[in-house]
C-alpha cells in the first residue's frame, strides 16, 4: 500500500477530505519522527511501539573485494507489534 492508498483510506474510514486525511497523517508522521530524533518512544497500546536502538559499531566484508571493513555505530529506529495487532494478523 503507497502512503496515496492510505490516504485515501483513511478518507473514507474517517469520513474527511482527502486533502484533511493527507494533513492529519503528515502530522502523524511529523510527530512520530520528531520524537524519534529526540530519542524518545511512541506506544499505542495493543497495536506497537515506535523506538529508537542502538547498532554498536561493528566489522563487516566488502562483498565486491573480500576487504574487511569498519562499520561505525548508528541509531536505526525499531517498531515492535502489540498483541492486538499480532493477533489480527494471524
Amino acid at each position: 500500500m503507497t502512503k496515496a492508498e492510505f490516504v485515501d483510506q483513511v478518507a473514507a474510514e474517517a469520513d474527511l477530505q482527502k486533502t484533511d486525511a493527507a494533513a492529519a497523517v503528515d502530522a502523524v508522521l511529523n510527530v512520530i519522527e520528531e520524537t524519534l530524533k529526540r530519542g524518545g518512544e511512541v506506544n499505542f497500546t495493543g497495536f506497537g511501539k515506535f523506538s529508537v536502538a542502538e547498532r554498536g559499531a561493528r566489522q563487516g566484508v566488502n562483498p565486491q573485494t573480500g576487504a574487511k571493513i569498519q562499520i561505525s555505530a548508528s541509531k536505526v529506529p525499531r517498531f515492535s507489534a502489540g498483541s492486538t495487532l499480532k493477533k489480527a494478523v494471524n
